[in-house]
């Protein structure tokens, strides 16, 4: 009887010693996380993946629940060299596995993982429009400045924050949120003239783009002034997912140097549809936490 030497490949969950290996495993495939971002998904959530025989990590897959009855999946990378061995579809499944039956969770497909996901009972309900920018270019000042007062957030009032963002996103995400704070070189809040806060929006730096988003905001207008307040100042190349039915926001977008470059689906299981919004998300946090 002939045997065949199969390469020995061990599913685990990764911990923070881990993110060398995983900074290494997403360059293998032009993705560009850092410890900063990876740091984020595991104190927010958990990674999977396989090792090989010599202990090198050759797949991945994150997923981060939320407070209520959402999870995001994501960095699903497979090494190109083991490829076409199931091992994304098998530590998607472990993701799944790792919540209740009842969670709705969603992710963001590219092209090519479209198909496996479908397989595994995903369904698309949406799609997310992923804007870069070389050269921003500020435009006149986007609203009068006297309606709203623009500040860095000071570490009061993260309950309003977490609530406005709960209806813009969908579900409360208290510890990322968070987390993704601590990680934003800026985040800035909206307040109205009472003092409320009615908006706000961070950036991220990572090794390529400079992240817009979260943006929540009650309108157009505000939306705009956050972007520019985060950007006008940055050189370098910036980056912003934009969901569906801001099509007059991704219009200023474009007058401001910023190009699509695709539109990658959304998708979800365990549900029919994603959990409802209230049309104040114009930025997502990015396409990891949905």
């Amino acid at each position: 009887m002939v045997t065949y030497n199969k390469p020995i490949l061990e599913l685990v969950q990764f911990d923070k010693c881990d993110v060398p290996g995983l900074i290494e495993l997403s360059a293998s495939v032009g993705w560009d996380y850092d410890e900063y971002e990876i740091g984020t998904v595991l104190s927010s959530g958990k990674i999977f993946g396989h090792r090989n025989a010599e202990g090198k990590i050759v797949s991945s897959a994150a997923i981060i629940s939320y407070d209520t009855s959402l999870a995001s999946i994501g960095m699903v990378i497979v090494n190109n060299d083991f490829r076409g061995m199931g091992l994304g579809k098998e530590a998607t499944k472990k993701c799944i596995e790792s919540v209740s039956k009842d969670t709705t969770i969603m992710l963001i497909a590219t092209e090519e993982g479209k198909p496996l996901y479908e397989k595994m009972g995903f369904h698309t309900v949406d799609s997310v429009h992923k804007y870069i920018c070389e050269n921003y270019i500020t435009i006149s000042k986007p609203m009068n400045n006297s309606a709203v007062i623009m500040e860095d957030f000071s570490g009061v009032d993260m309950n309003e924050i977490l609530k406005l963002d709960e209806n813009g996103f969908g579900d409360r995400r208290s510890r990322f949120l968070m987390n993704r704070i601590k990680q934003s070189e800026k985040c800035l809040v909206v307040k109205d003239n009472n003092g409320t806060i009615v908006g706000y929006g961070l950036s991220i730096l990572g090794p390529v783009n400079l992240l817009l988003g979260p943006i929540v905001a009650p309108d157009l207008q505000t939306a705009s002034l956050l972007i520019d307040k985060l950007s006008s100042k940055h050189h370098g190349k910036l980056r912003i997912d934009v969901p569906s039915g801001n099509e007059e926001f991704m219009l200023l977008l474009e007058k401001s140097g910023f190009v699509k470059v695709s539109q990658p689906p959304i998708m979800v299981l365990n549900s029919v549809n994603m959990p409802p919004r209230n049309k104040t998300l114009f930025g997502i946090a990015a396409q990891i936490f949905g």
